[in-house]
């Protein structure tokens, strides 16, 4: 997603850093974008040229210290700890009302501002998959919210050629919490016995959705996935339509993480 989102920056004509800890992660990261402008540019999507000008605009780094800009947003661990201690890094580095957005997919944000310095200027911009091309971004408002912060993060998404929609900060926030019953009953459904993976998909996609459910998991990663619905589940104080399902526990702690492990539901 943080490589994504930083792709879809520099093609918006934004000068932007990309920040990973792991070098090997971020050598993969250029190499992904290097990829996908060059299918774009075969396609004609983008201008001959401009795959080196969107590539230009993105500075690869490890060195947390050159990470100043106006508006971070950051795409790590869905870990309410790590992204309050990832801000209050960056808070140190840069200006008093530098903007921080968290692409969290269910966390509270005001969980996160209200233990980051001038909470005014957190708020969540949450992003789908893949970043490049999906067009909807939630923009995330708190307790502490301004018209300042939120009307900058609008003009940022809307600069990237995305749909921004503003929800309050709630479980699962809108998609994600509309999306719940997609994944939990035909999970359910599995469960019982009643069909299989490869039927539910079918069905569904028969019925216009563009990917069935088990597919979609795999596309967006059991565990990410799991997580959302735990985090929905704990947060709405566990009601039983949307416990999230042993299956699905089961493939998360068997590695089975979908696409970007070779095998999920699906092997690949």
């Amino acid at each position: 997603m943080g490589s994504g989102i930083a792709q879809a920056t520099a093609q918006a004509g934004i000068h932007t850093i990309l920040y990973e800890l792991n070098p090997a992660v971020l050598k993969n990261a250029r190499a992904t974008m290097e990829t996908n402008l060059q299918s774009l540019t075969e396609k004609g999507k983008i201008a001959p040229g401009e795959m080196e000008k969107v590539l230009q605009r993105i500075q690869f780094t490890t060195d947390i210290q050159t990470c100043l800009a106006d508006i971070i947003i950051e795409a790590i661990a869905e870990k309410t700890e790590i992204k309050i201690s990832l801000f209050n890094q960056l808070a140190e580095l840069n200006h008093s009302e530098t903007i921080f957005a968290s692409n969290t997919s269910s966390l509270s944000v005001t969980s996160i501002a209200e233990k980051v310095k001038n909470p005014e200027r957190v708020t969540g911009m949450h992003f789908f998959n893949p970043p490049t091309i999906m067009k909807l971004v939630e923009v995330i408002t708190t307790r502490f919210s301004n018209e300042v912060t939120l009307r900058t993060v609008i003009d940022l998404a809307k600069q990237m050629g995305k749909i921004p929609v503003i929800c309050k900060d709630s479980p699962g926030f809108i998609v994600n919490r509309v999306a719940r019953p997609y994944y939990i009953e035909s999970l359910r459904i599995a469960e019982e016995g009643k069909t299989g993976f490869l039927e539910i998909d079918a069905l569904m996609e028969a019925s216009g959705f563009k990917m069935g459910p088990f597919k979609l998991m795999d596309l967006i990663g059991n565990d990410v996935n799991y997580a959302v619905s735990c985090s929905v589940y704990e947060q709405m104080n566990k009601p039983e339509r949307l416990k999230p399902s042993f299956i699905q526990e089961q493939h998360v702690k068997e590695q089975k993480l979908g696409r970007k492990s070779g095998e999920g539901y699906y092997k690949y």
